[in-house]
């Protein structure tokens, strides 16, 4: 079956924009990260560098989730390569 032409690039566009979702997930969890964190220095000040240096680097993994969402979309929408 031949599909034409705009019902790829409908497809596509939907596709970007589930893609995109895949940012919420990253987002909420830093913020629990970041809170959790926060309580942590609070509790024991005196391990301050430590923690902020675990947190940091545990939130550039979860971020690399949404970038890559986020490239999935870009590809969608502005490469069509399915077309």
């Amino acid at each position: 079956m031949e599909f034409n032409e705009s019902f790829i690039l409908g497809c596509s566009a939907i596709g970007a924009g589930l893609a995109v979702i895949a940012g919420i997930g990253p987002g909420v969890g830093q913020g629990i990260a970041a809170g959790h964190a926060a309580a942590a220095v609070g509790r024991n000040p005196g391990a301050k560098s430590d923690i902020t240096s675990t947190m940091l680097l545990g939130q550039a993994v979860a971020e690399t989730t949404g970038l890559y969402g986020l490239l999935v979309a870009m590809l969608l929408m502005f490469v069509k390569p399915l077309i």
